[in-house]
């Protein structure tokens, strides 16, 4: 259970930064954009987060279910990732910066939320 509390409050960690990644990084690229030589590609930091999140999630969620037997942190956490999915790997040149944003709000904010309620239970 100690594991599962771990995986948990990091899996909030990480989907928090997905947010400040979306809210935040446009802001920081043009305020630092004389400073930085160098360009960030925004797609390949959506993939490493994921590559990060979706294990560390998924451990802690099956870990949670084991422990408490609510079925529906399981599967609503699970909608979160597949949202984080789908915006990582179609892109923005597929969906547009304004529908990958959207998803990756929308899956690491129901990801934060049930591993939030996992954490409590």
């Amino acid at each position: 259970m100690n594991a599962q509390l771990k995986t948990d409050k990091l899996s909030i960690i990480l989907s928090m930064a997905c947010v400040a990644h979306c809210l935040f990084m446009p802001s920081f690229l043009i305020l630092g954009s004389g400073f930085l030589a160098i360009s960030l590609d925004n797609e390949l930091i959506h993939k490493i987060l994921l590559i990060m999140v979706a294990p560390i999630s998924i451990y802690a969620l099956i870990s949670g279910y084991k422990n408490h037997k609510i079925f529906s942190y399981l599967y609503i956490g699970a909608s979160g990732l597949l949202f984080l999915t789908v915006a990582a790997i179609l892109g923005e040149g597929t969906l547009g910066e304004f529908y990958v944003k959207g998803l990756t709000l929308l899956g690491s904010s129901i990801v934060a939320y049930v591993h939030f309620k996992n954490y409590q239970t």
